[in-house]
C-alpha cells in the first residue's frame, strides 16, 4: 500500500512538472490550425519563428533582451498575484520607472557613474513602487477593485510620457533640427548597461533579473514578510483572525509589484534604448502577467517562462518576414498557452480534491 502511494505521489509530480509542457504543445497544435487556416504551412511558419528566436547568437541574445524585463514584471506579478491582488498596472508603472529614471539621468549627468548608475535604477524603482501602491491603498482603504485602478492608471502614465516627450523632455537635437520626434536626451554613457555580448543588445540586466527572481524566492519563501503576504492572499480573513493587518500587506504586495516594474522599465532604458522614447514598454507588462502564470506564480518558474515567451516575441518578427504571417499570431499563442495553463491547474487541483475525498 505504502508503495503504491508513492508511486502516485511521483506520477503525480512527474504530471505537475509536465503540464507546461504539454500546455505550449497544445498551443502549438490549435496554433497550427489556425496557421493552416490561413493557408500557410505550420511546419515552415514555426520553423521560422524557432529559427528566428535560437537560431544563432543574434536571435539568442534578443531573445535574452527581451525576456530580462518580462522576467522583472513576472517577479512584480508574482508576488501580487501571491498577496491576494491582481497588478493590471505594469504598462504604466514600466513606464513611469523609465520616464522617472531618465530624467533623473539627463539632469544629474555630471555626477559620476558609479552613483549615478544606481541611483538611476533606483529612481525607475521607487516610482513604479509609488504607482503600484496607489492601488493598493485604494483597495485596502476604500476597497476601490484594483483591476480597474490600475488599468486606468495605465492610461495616466502613457498620457503623462506623452506630453513629457512632446514637451519638458523633448530631446534639445529635436527641436532644433526640427523634426520633434517625441524622445528625450540620450541618457549619459556612465548609466548605460553594460553588453554581455558585443554588437548586440544582450546586456548586464539579464543578470540582474536572475538574482532578483533568487531573491524574490527567499523573500516569500524564507521570511516573515513573505509568509504574512501568501497567507493575505491565500486567506485575508483568516489572516486577520491571525493578527496579520490584511491591509498593509495588500498595499505592500501591489508597491513591491510596482516597484519590480519600475525597475523593468528603468532597465530598459538603460540597458537597450539609452534615451526615453514611445513605445519603448512594448507590451512587457500583459506579456508578463502571461510569463508568470505560465510560472505558476513562482519566482523561479518565471525564469524559464520569460525566456520562452521573449522567444515568441523575437521568433514572431522572423516568422511575420518569412511567412508573411501576423505578428499578432504570436499573442493568440501566448493566450492560448495562458489558456492550457489554467485548464491543467483546474484539472490537477479537481483530481487532488477527489482524491482527498475518496481517502474520506
Amino acid at each position: 500500500m505504502a508503495s503504491h502511494l508513492r508511486q502516485k505521489r511521483t506520477l503525480d509530480s512527474l504530471t505537475s512538472a509536465l503540464l507546461p509542457v504539454i500546455a505550449v504543445a497544445g498551443a502549438l497544435v490549435v496554433g497550427a490550425l489556425l496557421l493552416t487556416m490561413l493557408g500557410v504551412n505550420p511546419l515552415r511558419a514555426y520553423s521560422a519563428l524557432f529559427n528566428g528566436a535560437l537560431g544563432n547568437v543574434s536571435g539568442i541574445t534578443q531573445t535574452l533582451t527581451k525576456a530580462t524585463p518580462l522576467l522583472l514584471v513576472g517577479l512584480g506579478i508574482c508576488i501580487a498575484f501571491r498577496g491576494g491582488v491582481i497588478n493590471i498596472g505594469g504598462e504604466g508603472q514600466i513606464i513611469l520607472g523609465a520616464v522617472s529614471a531618465s530624467a533623473l539621468a539627463i539632469g544629474l549627468s555630471d555626477w559620476p557613474g558609479w552613483l549615478l548608475l544606481p541611483l538611476t535604477m533606483l529612481t525607475g524603482t521607487a516610482a513604479g513602487l509609488i504607482w503600484g501602491g496607489i492601488p493598493g491603498w485604494l483597495k485596502a482603504r476604500m476597497g476601490v477593485n484594483e483591476i480597474l485602478s490600475t488599468v486606468m492608471m495605465n492610461q495616466i502614465a502613457l498620457q503623462g510620457m506623452n506630453f513629457l516627450l512632446r514637451g519638458p523632455m523633448l530631446d534639445p537635437a529635436q527641436i532644433a533640427a526640427g523634426t520633434n520626434i517625441p524622445q528625450s536626451a540620450a541618457l549619459p554613457e556612465a548609466v548605460w548597461l553594460t553588453r554581455l555580448v558585443p554588437r548586440t543588445l544582450f546586456h548586464s540586466g539579464a543578470i540582474l533579473a536572475v538574482i532578483l527572481a533568487v531573491a524574490v524566492y527567499f523573500l516569500l519563501w524564507r521570511t516573515t514578510i513573505g509568509y504574512r503576504i501568501r497567507a493575505v492572499g491565500l486567506n485575508p480573513h483568516a489572516s486577520r483572525y491571525a493578527g496579520i493587518p490584511v491591509s498593509r500587506y495588500v498595499v505592500l504586495s501591489m508597491a513591491l509589484s510596482g516597484a519590480f516594474c519600475g525597475l523593468a522599465g528603468a532597465v530598459e532604458v538603460m540597458g537597450v534604448h539609452h534615451r526615453m522614447i514611445e513605445g519603448m514598454s512594448g507590451g512587457y507588462g500583459f506579456s508578463g502577467i502571461v510569463a508568470a502564470l505560465f510560472g505558476k506564480l513562482h519566482p523561479l518558474g518565471a525564469i524559464p517562462a520569460s525566456a520562452l515567451f521573449g522567444s515568441l516575441l523575437v521568433g514572431a518578427d522572423k516568422m511575420q518576414r518569412s511567412v508573411q504571417v501576423p505578428s499578432a499570431l504570436v499573442i493568440a499563442l501566448q493566450g492560448l498557452v495562458v489558456l492550457f495553463v489554467v485548464a491543467s491547474d483546474l484539472y490537477v487541483r479537481r483530481r487532488s480534491r477527489r482524491r482527498v475525498e475518496e481517502r474520506e
